[in-house]
């Protein structure tokens, strides 16, 4: 009889990965679940190829948590060269225009703000965007590229950090999900009077998860991470909700919203964190010092969102 593959191993808990360039997401994902033998894994927030920086791998049960690390704030750094459009808006793409116009830093500064606040932003060409149930980028290849309608976006801060020379310029911005760091740049080199690319995009936190915290992917795939000490490299579960106000629950609270119930608002007066949103928001459930799930204020009552 054919032996039987060997089962993956369960694991569950976060893995903060420094990204290399040259390498999809996904690339990573694959590459470090076969290093760990993990059965499930996913990540929480696509960087492009080009791009570097804190891309968090979650593990089994944090999975359940991917969709509140990606709502969370996004800090990024990048590099705009200006005189030319390519077609992925990034380095990595072929030049489809060119522009001998350099905007001088106060032009660029008078131009920041219109990039700030709620925005619409049209998406990249080459971008995971559905269209008509096709990825634009598919479309892109195979050289009939998609027409991308304006997406709200939120970015909270824009700023020029330094100008190394006249063709290059550095920013930081801070934003909400589903911000292109191409889109900003391409669409801020056009409000200047000119053409840009990004030629460097390194991500410095999402949500919870900062530089600080992220390892190196060589030092991982190098690791023995079937030993006991590599766990060591994994963040809990519950980490991932470390953004979200937490409120205290008894044990017949937590019983309760564990098997469905919703818990009055009323009752919970005097424990309801200040920084949570009575109508709508959600808060980080605690049965002592366990995270239980994630429930959301709203009505007048406290409804279990996802439990843990």
């Amino acid at each position: 009889m054919p032996r039987r593959k060997p089962r993956s191993r369960p694991l569950d808990g976060w893995l903060i990965i420094d990204k290399p360039p040259g390498l999809t997401s996904t690339d990573v994902v694959n590459r470090v679940r076969r290093a760990f033998d993990a059965q499930k894994a996913g990540h929480g927030g696509t960087l492009d190829p080009l791009a570097t920086g804190v891309l968090p791998i979650a593990f089994g049960a944090a999975t359940k948590t991917v969709p509140y690390v990606m709502d969370g704030t996004k800090l990024y750094r990048f590099t705009l060269r200006f005189g030319e459009a390519r077609d992925t808006d990034d380095a990595d793409g072929k030049v489809t225009a060119v522009s001998s116009d350099r905007p001088t830093d106060g032009a660029i500064r008078a131009a920041l703000p219109r990039f700030c606040g709620d925005i619409m932003q049209v998406p990249p060409l080459f971008s995971a965007v559905k269209v008509a149930g096709e990825r634009a980028y598919d479309m892109a290849r195979e050289g009939r590229p998609a027409i991308l309608e304006p997406r709200p976006a939120r970015v909270d801060h824009f700023e020029l950090v330094e100008r190394p020379d006249p063709d290059m310029a550095v920013f930081s911005v801070a934003s909400g999900k589903g911000v292109y760091m191409r889109s900003l740049a391409r669409d801020l080199a056009i409000a200047c009077g000119t053409l840009g690319h990004i030629v460097a995009l390194r991500r410095l936190r999402v949500g919870p998860f900062t530089e600080a915290q992220a390892t190196l992917l060589d030092a991982v795939l190098t690791a023995d991470c079937g030993a006991p000490g590599a766990m060591n490299l994994l963040l809990p579960v519950a980490t991932a909700l470390a953004d979200v106000p937490a409120l205290a629950l008894t044990d017949a609270e937590a019983g309760g919203l564990r098997h469905g119930q919703a818990i009055s608002l009323v009752t919970l007066m005097g424990r309801i964190p200040g920084t949570a949103d009575p109508c709508g928001g959600l808060v980080r459930a605690m049965a002592g010092p366990r995270v239980i799930g994630l429930a959301r204020l709203e009505d007048g009552w406290m409804k279990p969102e996802r439990m843990l």
